[in-house]
């Protein structure tokens, strides 16, 4: 067998080409599924904003609503008697 004629296999390249191509199918695979899963059960940017301002807005209001205790009514903790 000549070598010329490119009969030899090199098959320490042939392995490291085969398990980098199996690398990206899996890699491929996984980006493919994951971009149906986002696509399937995620939320946009702009819905993910909303709900976190929602949640803000609404925690704000109710720390307003909170009634003090009765020893604080005045900044530096004393009664005003």
């Amino acid at each position: 067998m000549d070598s010329k004629r490119g009969n030899i296999v090199n098959f320490a390249s042939f392995r490291k080409t085969r398990r980098e191509e199996e690398k990206r199918a899996v890699k491929k695979r996984k980006e493919e599924n994951a971009a149906a899963n986002r696509v399937k059960f995620g939320r946009s940017g702009a819905q993910k904003k909303r709900a976190k301002l929602e949640e803000e807005r609404r925690r704000r209001e109710l720390e307003g609503k909170q009634i003090q205790p009765s020893g604080t009514d005045t900044p530096d903790g004393k009664d005003g008697d």
